[in-house]
């Protein structure tokens, strides 16, 4: 698994849209968003810009 630190979620609706945009992205698999930890999991080979591009482009930043 592959974790990612998000910042900028502030509720569930956040963490559908987070969820959502991940499982849009191929080979992305079993993706779990925590609005506690602000981080997202995933498994799959993808490209890590890929996921930051996703996430930054519904309004949220990946935190290094």
């Amino acid at each position: 698994m592959t974790t990612v630190k998000i910042k900028g979620m502030t509720c569930q609706h956040c963490v559908a849209s987070t969820k959502e945009a991940l499982e849009k992205i191929p080979g992305i698999q079993d993706v779990h968003v925590d609005l506690d930890n602000n981080q997202a999991t995933y498994s799959g080979d993808v490209d890590d810009n890929v996921v930051r591009q996703a996430i930054t482009k519904i309004g949220f930043e990946v935190v290094d």
